[in-house]
């Protein structure tokens, strides 16, 4: 059973300007990410909206092998600030669940 934390997408937004809500999964960031991650920014990104902290957490390799290159920012057709999502991401995760 997957837990949702309805809370979640307000939890990461204290960490900066999440505008995942704008993705509307075209898959332009996939074809254009030069790690070729077995998980999208698109599914991440839902993971967070939706609230399901687990499979975030599954993400967590991906969330850290982003280079922010921001390859896939730059052609963004909504504007989402994948790279920043990801950085926000990080923090959330380093004090979330690393203590740090």
């Amino acid at each position: 059973m997957i837990r949702v934390n309805p809370q979640l997408k307000k939890e990461i937004e204290r960490y900066g300007d999440f505008n995942a809500n704008q993705c509307f999964s075209c898959g332009t960031c996939t074809a254009l990410c030069p790690m070729g991650l077995k998980i999208l920014p698109r599914e991440i990104f839902r993971f967070s909206l939706l609230g399901s902290e687990e499979k975030l957490k599954e993400a967590e390799d991906a969330i850290y092998s982003c280079l922010l290159c921001r390859m896939c920012e730059a052609n963004c057709p909504q504007g989402v600030k994948i790279s920043e999502n990801i950085r926000i991401l990080r923090t959330y995760f380093t004090e979330r669940f690393f203590k740090i």
